[in-house]
């Protein structure tokens, strides 16, 4: 079996970086954003994916690649939008505690990669990357469903794990892609 847990390290410290340095320049302004708002640009991001992969072209001077890693921090973004959902969307979020959400969340979500791949036995690398980003949009999709019942399931597995499985696969994708 590959080494997993340092391939995805790998991926999260440059996802982590362009997080940090992101902060840096516009602070966390995503505050603003209601998690229907960030399902929505998750979706974006993942059907510019689909897009370019069908057609081979891409007019943005942007790839695959920098679209799974944003997909990893969007999804980030809103599991810490999930956890602060009582605070004022306007509240001000220091640098510090958002670096410390990213990496609380970073580590739940790897532990569940980590469960998951043993129990499916590394499946994913036999995937497309195609077949990863189909999954992405089902998981999106879902997210909307949940999203439009007032955040109720009835047998589903909730928000935060969508997101969680998200950020999965985007860090699958983007082993595959190195």
């Amino acid at each position: 079996m590959q080494n997993t847990s340092s391939e995805y390290d790998n991926i999260i410290k440059i996802s982590r970086k362009l997080f940090v340095d992101k902060l840096s320049d516009y602070g966390a302004s995503w505050r603003v954003l209601r998690l229907p708002s960030l399902t929505d640009q998750i979706f974006i991001k993942a059907n510019r994916i689909r897009s370019i992969q069908e057609s081979g072209v891409n007019l943005v001077d942007e790839g695959v690649f920098p679209e799974f890693i944003g997909l990893i921090n969007y999804g980030i973004i809103a599991l810490i939008q999930l956890e602060l959902i009582d605070e004022p969307l306007d509240k001000e979020l220091k640098k510090e505690r958002a670096i410390e959400l990213y990496d609380k969340y970073i580590a739940q979500t790897k532990s569940l990669m980590e469960k998951k791949n043993h129990d499916y036995s590394e499946a994913w690398r036999q995937m497309r990357i195609s077949s990863i980003t189909d999954l992405i949009l089902m998981k999106i999709l879902r997210l909307k469903q949940i999203e439009d019942n007032d955040g109720k399931t009835i047998v589903s597995e909730g928000v935060d794990a969508n997101y969680s499985d998200i950020i999965n696969y985007s860090v699958f994708a983007c082993i595959k892609l190195t």
